[in-house]
Order: structure tokens, then sequence, then C-alpha cells
């Protein structure tokens, strides 16, 4: 197991992945996602994970855009993420089915 640190962690972070890692199913995703945050913020995350497989895809920005509605700012965002970032979408398209 390696030592990262995030420079997010605190007590309530912890928390708040702890609530995280106790949801079972996609209903409970949902019910918790949608009592917790807003729904920007939610299309905002959602937007960019969707930007994140395409990329992994190899995908052009021009046709991330024009699926996504992002805009290039954030399309770059979750390129430097991607490619310099903690990992934590290259963590996550490696476990999830996506088409």
């Amino acid at each position: 197991m390696s030592e990262y640190k995030s420079r997010l962690e605190s007590p309530e972070m912890d928390y708040l992945c702890e609530a995280i890692l106790s949801l079972e199913t996609k209903e409970e995703c949902y019910r918790f996602f949608e009592d917790i945050f807003t729904i920007n913020e939610l299309k905002a995350v959602e937007q960019r994970l969707e930007v994140a497989k395409m990329l992994k895809q190899k995908q052009t920005y021009a046709e991330i855009a024009g699926k996504t509605g992002a805009s290039t700012a954030t399309i770059s965002r979750v390129n430097r993420c991607l490619n310099y970032g903690s990992d934590g979408y290259n963590l996550v398209l490696e476990r999830i089915k996506w088409e």
C-alpha cells in the first residue's frame, strides 16, 4: 500500500470518504448524491468523468466538447489530471466498465 498523502486530508474529508464508501448500491449513491450535491455540482462531476473517459479513448478536444458540452479549459484540466494528477481518474477508469 502506498503512503499517498492528499492535501485535502482532514477529519471532515475522512468522514465524507467513509460516507461514500458506505454506499452499497447505485440507488444509494443516487439518493445520497441528490441530498448532498446540487444538480449543477453533480452535472459538473459527471461531465468531468465523461471527459476523462473520452480522453482515455483518444478522442479529440473537439469531439469531447461536442458530445459533453465541456469547455476546452475543462477538457484541458481533466487531461492534466490524467497525466500529472493524483491518478484518481485513472484508478476509477481502470476499475469500472465503460462503453
